[in-house]
């Protein structure tokens, strides 16, 4: 594997990493902290920490690590021939499913539709708790396969 491809794949597998820990916080303990609140507070929390999210920094290692696992997938069947070809394409196969499938197809339309949520409102809280539930559980997933791409992309890196 040439060293300009093991370098970018070391510099990917650390954005699979670094989204991982961040799911990981998520998963592990900002949630559940959400969910001891009162309802209206965990709601009005989530919507604030829903638009603060969106920052450069976050969305350029978020999405900049997807187009760049796309770009090792791409590569991997391109020199399929290659020892590496089969981790490359696990760990971008991981990463654009897990992390970016998951954010477009499940949690980003229910941060949309908790954003209209009024947290004082009398039907908010039993709708919170599933939110919560819900959308920890498959966070769970996003973080699993974040670690697993970054994962993959290491033994790609070290075997290169």
């Amino acid at each position: 594997m040439p060293d300009l491809l093991v370098a970018a794949t070391v510099i990917v597998a650390l954005g699979c990493g670094l989204n991982a820990g961040v799911f990981f916080a998520f998963s592990s303990f900002v949630m559940k902290a959400l969910d001891r609140l009162p309802a209206p507070e965990g709601i009005a929390a989530m919507q604030s920490i829903n638009v603060a999210a969106l920052t450069p920094s976050f969305m350029t290692v978020l999405f900049g690590t997807a187009a760049a696992c796309l770009g090792l997938a791409a590569w991997a069947i391109v020199d399929w021939h290659g020892s590496v070809s089969p981790w490359l394409l696990i760990g971008g196969a991981l990463y654009v499913a897990g992390p970016i499938g998951l954010t477009a197809a499940y949690h980003q339309p229910r941060n949309l539709a908790l954003a209209t949520v009024q947290p004082r409102a009398r039907e908010a809280e039993p709708g919170w708790r599933r939110y919560v539930a819900q959308w920890t559980a498959l966070n769970h997933v996003r973080t699993l396969a974040s670690l697993g791409a970054a994962a993959a992309l290491s033994v790609a890196a070290i075997a290169g």
